[in-house]
């Protein structure tokens, strides 16, 4: 059995002069749940595509499961599932209809394509909507009823590409926690995602991904320490003395003070955490009071502006998949 889940070497993939994606080298540890975590037509969707032997590298390599992508594609995809960005279930068709209809044509004969349709409804908290049609379904039922469908053949693999896309709280928290459930079982993840709470909730390793290129991976504190020291946000009992506290801060501090817009908090970049308690120690020596205080941990959108020079896009956007004649 392979060390790794996936091995990637140099792998490229090119849309006329556009590179989507530019030399990646990753490797993923089985059972675990990595992150790919990058903006907007980084890049990540066409890797994903690669990996999952839909789509020809232009140069590189890759293993998945100890198979090359290309000389064993069969192989692959005897062995992994996706759950792409958009719903792959049919409309008309119920629920359960959906699920026995993939069963067969998984090859599972007629009572064990109802049993893992059945057994799957259960699984995913849909047995009570197993009878209506797709198209009657929230958006959170369409969601978790794809992953139902990647998972009926057990896959040592999953590759869920943007799986939360457009949900809301509720829905997304509830498919977080059939993705730990997953990685539980032993199936190892690669997530790729636009949301930052995303991938710190769930990933183990995260990499990020701009320009088709990987710019950092590490854990979310490794990437997060990346940034350096943290934030200090602090909260005036008025305004009659913001000036003056944001000079102070300015003065001792390096970083930017940036002032909120309701007219009492300010925030500012910390080198050390011993230099924000220094702050503020000298607003109270200065008899400024405050109403409330945070030192904490740059957040990952913070990571992510320190990396790529530009905050998040915003969580509407999908990755759009090149043309068809592009892809050829």
């Amino acid at each position: 059995m392979a060390a790794h889940a996936i091995e990637t070497r140099a792998l490229s993939r090119r849309f006329g002069e556009t590179r989507a994606v530019d030399a990646i080298d990753l490797e993923v540890r089985r059972g675990e749940i990595f992150g790919v975590l990058g903006p907007n037509v980084a890049g990540k969707t066409t890797l994903v595509r690669m990996l999952a032997t839909l789509l020809r590298p232009s140069g590189g390599s890759a293993l998945v499961l100890g198979h090359d992508i290309e000389r064993e594609a069969r192989e692959v995809r005897r062995k992994i599932s996706l759950t792409g960005q958009f719903a792959s279930v049919d409309e008309d068709l119920t629920g359960y209809e959906n699920l026995v209809l993939l069963a067969r044509l998984a090859g599972l004969k007629g009572h064990e394509a109802k049993d893992r349709a059945s057994g799957l409804l259960g699984a995913f908290d849909l047995a009570d909507a197993a009878g209506r049609q797709a198209k009657d379904f929230s958006g959170g039922m369409r969601r978790k009823l794809d992953i139902a469908a990647s998972l009926i053949r057990r896959p040592e693999l999953l590759f869920l590409d943007e799986p939360t896309t457009g949900l809301d709280p509720r829905s997304r928290n509830q498919v977080w926690d059939i993705v730990r459930g997953l990685a539980a079982s032993g199936t190892t993840i690669l997530l790729t995602t636009q949301y930052l709470e995303e991938a710190d909730q769930l990933a183990g390793e995260i990499a990020v991904v701009d320009h088709g290129r990987i710019i950092a991976r590490g854990t979310s504190a490794e990437l997060k320490a990346k940034v350096g020291g943290g934030v200090l946000q602090i909260s005036l009992a008025g305004k009659d003395r913001r000036e003056e506290a944001s000079q102070l801060l300015s003065g001792m501090l390096s970083g930017e003070v940036r002032a909120g817009g309701n007219g009492v908090s300010l925030s500012v970049d910390v080198s050390d955490p011993d230099a924000g308690l220094a702050a503020l120690s000298a607003l109270s020596a200065a008899g400024i009071a405050l109403s409330g205080y945070s030192l904490s941990q740059p957040s990952l959108d913070e990571v992510f502006f320190a990396l790529t020079g530009r905050p998040p896009e915003p969580e509407d956007g999908l990755e759009t998949a090149p043309a068809p004649e592009a892809a050829s």
